[in-house]
């Protein structure tokens, strides 16, 4: 794997090439996705090799629709995968100073805003941020757990259990 300095500046350099101006929803957003994405799929892959197909294929059998399966049986299965990659995905790209630099162009991202403040005196607005991230990122972690457990129950009641 490339180091994050590199990466940012190479895409910083392309994008001035093809004469894509530096934002975080084009160049920065790009440069996530290249460093996460082999995570997420390495998780994914995980969550499809426990998955059994056959059980998709009954519900086939039986006359459901392939959406049908997908959403009663499929991705109930792999939803923990699917909330396991964007969790992890989240947590590698927020931490990411060095790919962020030279991909963001003149808007900030917070890690390059927290990253400015040790420059200069620390103010109270810092610990604000770190308690913010902490809350939603708590707050985040609660919600897919209800969500998980919720549709945990709907399949258990849905089989009969």
């Amino acid at each position: 794997m490339a180091p994050g300095i590199l990466v940012g500046f190479g895409v910083a350099i392309v994008a001035r090439v093809f004469e894509i101006p530096l934002a975080w929803y084009t160049t920065t957003l790009a440069v996530h996705l290249v460093w996460t994405l082999p995570f997420g799929f390495l998780i994914m892959l995980a969550a499809f090799n426990r998955f059994d197909r056959r059980l998709e294929e009954a519900a086939l059998t039986l006359r459901a629709s392939r959406w049908t399966a997908f959403w009663r049986i499929t991705f109930p299965l792999v939803l923990p995968g699917v909330i396991g990659a964007a969790l992890f995905g989240f947590t590698l790209s927020y931490d990411e100073f060095a790919r962020s630099f030279f991909a963001t162009g003149t808007e900030q991202t917070l890690p390059l805003i927290i990253f400015a403040q040790f420059d200069r005196q620390l103010q109270p607005t810092l610990y604000a941020i770190g308690t913010a991230t902490t809350v939603v990122s708590l707050a985040a972690l609660a919600l897919f757990t209800l969500l998980f457990r919720a549709v945990q129950q709907r399949s258990r009641t849905a089989s009969g259990r």
